[in-house]
């Protein structure tokens, strides 16, 4: 079932996010100080290309990746999770829009704390 599930999200709209995410990583790839932000775009980018079968888990860092959880949460993080649960909440008012806004809800988990947070598939 997670493989019919992904090719629908590729199709309508997961190509264009993985995109997104992945322009994001090389801007930020630009200068020295980004390129840790740009590398979690990357991986990011990686999950929202294919995100059904796979769950997040979070909380692995240590003092190094809370610091930089803070930066990103304060300039990167905030915005991308507020419109991961909007377009979430939109997708879940429709049935059919269910699981799809379910992905939405994983990728706002990612927009808050990136850094030390593991994917992997799910048992299902």
């Amino acid at each position: 079932m997670s493989f019919v599930g992904n090719i629908i999200w590729l199709v309508f709209g997961g190509l264009i996010a993985f995109i997104l995410w992945s322009i994001a990583g090389l801007i930020l790839c630009i200068t020295i100080i980004g390129i840790p932000f740009g590398i979690q775009c990357f991986k990011i980018a990686t999950f929202v290309l294919w995100p059904f079968g796979k769950e997040i888990e979070l909380g692995h860092f240590g003092a190094g990746g809370l610091l930089l959880n803070i930066i990103w949460l304060i300039f990167l993080g905030w915005e991308l999770a507020l419109a991961h649960l909007i377009i979430g909440v939109l997708l879940c008012l429709t049935i059919i829009g269910i699981p799809f806004g379910l992905q939405h809800f994983k990728f706002a988990q990612l927009g808050l704390i990136p850094f030390g947070a593991r994917i992997h598939y799910s048992n299902i």
